[in-house]
């Protein structure tokens, strides 16, 4: 089968359309969402229903930190300005809008492969993977053989041999990358909604679990347009800033 990889649409009505429509391009027949659907972005209202029809349709889908702080479950260790966006957010949805996001389990297991938003050590603790020692101990937690997060916002893929030696991938956008069985693995398909490697370009991957590859794309959208209804919206101008320069 082939897995469409979404995770962090962060309320950006028109990156995910532009992902949804470049994934349904390139083909797929299961998708996975890990995460983070509302918040900083102008359309949580669209961008939940969108995840809740796919839901409906059968897609894997898992619970991120700004779902929990919307839902009501937590708010610890958000900033100030994140904090404005989640007050307006949670007003713009409705009661099953939030039962939706709180129902959500902070993990999901499909086939040989484990998604979860932030990692699979703690995944309630929502801490980041920011290099090899994070990564490693989230493919220490668990006997899958891919481990899929988000969280980060820059696509990254991490590699665990069976001696314990753990090493990284550059991922280069719509090249597959053969995942050996010789190794674990841990990918991070980056943010659809709020990239933050300098390139405003939203992103995604693709995993072929039968000719065992992943691939990461990048799709270009109208960020102009995501930016300015976040200003419209009288949101922070810093999640507009982030879309111009995908930082």
């Amino acid at each position: 089968m082939k897995f469409a990889l979404l995770s962090d649409l962060h309320a950006n009505r028109q990156a995910t359309e532009a992902v949804w429509e470049h994934a349904l391009g390139e083909g797929f027949d299961q998708l996975v969402l890990l995460g983070d659907y509302v918040d900083y972005g102008a359309d949580p209202g669209w961008v939940l229903d969108f995840v809740r029809r796919r839901v409906a349709d059968g897609a894997v889908a898992v619970r991120g930190n700004h779902d929990d702080a919307v839902s009501g479950v937590t708010h610890e260790g958000m900033h100030g300005q994140v904090q404005v966006s989640l007050a307006w957010t949670r007003q713009q949805l409705d009661a099953s809008q939030r039962d939706f996001l709180a129902s959500l389990p902070l993990t999901a297991t499909f086939g040989d492969c484990l998604a979860v938003h932030a990692n699979a050590h703690a995944p309630a603790e929502w801490g980041y993977i920011h290099g090899r020692l994070e990564a490693m101990r989230s493919l220490y937690a668990t006997d899958a053989h891919l481990v899929l997060c988000g969280h980060m916002h820059e696509p990254r893929l991490y590699h665990l041999s069976g001696t314990g030696k753990a090493g990284e991938f550059e991922p280069v956008p719509g090249v597959a990358i053969p995942l050996s069985r010789a190794r674990r693995w841990l990918a991070i398909p980056g943010s659809v909604g709020q990239p933050r490697d300098g390139n405003p370009a939203a992103c995604y991957a693709l995993y072929d679990d039968e000719q065992d590859t992943l691939a990461f794309h990048r799709v270009p959208y109208d960020h102009e347009e995501a930016a300015e209804r976040i200003i419209q919206a009288g949101l922070p101008e810093l999640m507009a800033e982030r879309l111009h320069h995908g930082r």
